[in-house]
């Protein structure tokens, strides 16, 4: 047997082959990106602005059913609780902090949302588009051609955006409770991050998948990244609670449950219930327990890298056939 041969059938060296392909494909995202500071202030600050939208519009809505509660009228003395008249002044009082807590939560659960839509807008253009923009730029077959396993180069591009967006999502986090005034209580931070991985895995994961996926597809790899931000946005709960939906009669449920297929949807929901209480929102508004979102997500980590591999292999052994894989414009 050759060197080479040896070298290649040496597990401790194919190992470190990979990690190194790891290594390589996250430095540019790690690195690279934060080299300009204004791409970070950007990235950072930013999306503050579209943050802000759904704030003011919640409270606006605690400001308005305040308002209703202090209001006194000769049929309510009290002001109104709900639809009825409140019975004394400590059912007023118990009124208007239930609003001012509901006001919290869904000004939280917006800030939460919005460091979410980084890591899931990444996902969409910096994994699910990254190899067919490099088959437009003609890096891809140098990808193909180099001695590391493909996993490896989908793997570093998770790591390197997980790391990149990590540190945007923390600073627009930031800046929303500093801005906004938002009051987390964190009750498990070991199952915070335990919920937190586990949606980033399953998340990148999704991204994996999706990035064999695209270059397969083509030239409809653009149009289907800009379809699945605004609806996904929408279906999974991002800038609302999710079990919102499953209220609503009729369309509610059935686009809850397809925006449930995203992990970002139960990630978002385990983290609320984690960082403001079960109880938030008179505990109508969650889809299941914590414990049981960290499971399904686990389980869709699993099942998104697997369906990554087994994508990628397929994409293979069709480029090996038809001997197109590294054609450009298709």
């Amino acid at each position: 047997m050759s060197e080479a041969k040896a070298r290649r059938s040496d597990l401790r060296y194919r190992i470190g082959l990979n990690l190194r392909a790891v290594k390589g494909r996250s430095y540019p995202r790690i690195v690279g990106a934060n080299r300009e500071p204004s791409w970070i202030f950007f990235e950072a600050f930013l999306p503050l602005l579209g943050i802000a939208a759904y704030v003011f519009v919640y409270q606006f809505f605690g400001g308005q059913a305040l308002a209703a509660i202090t209001t006194k009228t000769t049929a309510a003395p009290w002001g109104m609780c709900g639809h009825d008249p409140c019975a004394n002044a400590a059912a007023q009082a118990a009124a208007a902090a239930a609003v001012g807590a509901n006001t919290n939560a869904l000004v939280a659960s917006v800030v939460l949302g919005g460091t979410m839509v980084a890591f899931w807008l990444n996902v969409l253009w910096s994994m699910a588009s990254q190899l067919y923009w490099e088959k437009e730029i003609g890096n891809l077959q140098l990808y193909m051609m180099a001695p590391m396993n493909r996993m490896a180069l989908l793997g570093g591009m998770a790591v390197g955006g997980m790391v990149m967006t990590s540190m945007r999502a923390i600073s627009t986090l930031v800046a929303g409770v500093l801005v906004f005034g938002v009051i987390f209580q964190v009750a498990s931070p070991l199952m915070l991050l335990a919920v937190f991985f586990a949606t980033l895995i399953a998340l990148y994961g999704l991204g994996m998948m999706f990035a064999s996926l695209y270059l397969l597809w083509g030239r409809e790899a653009w149009n289907l990244s800009a379809l699945m931000e605004e609806p996904i946005f929408f279906s999974s709960g991002f800038y609302f609670p999710l079990g919102g939906l499953l209220r609503i009669p009729g369309w509610g449920p059935a686009i809850a449950i397809a925006g449930s297929f995203i992990p970002a949807s139960l990630g978002l929901d385990a983290l609320r219930q984690l960082t403001l209480g079960s109880t938030a929102f008179g505990s109508n508004f969650w889809i299941f327990d914590v414990t049981t979102e960290l499971e399904i997500l686990v389980g869709m980590a699993v099942l998104f890298l697997i369906l990554a591999r087994y994508c990628l292999a397929y994409l293979e052994t069709l480029a090996k056939r038809e001997g197109k894989l590294t054609s450009r414009h298709q």
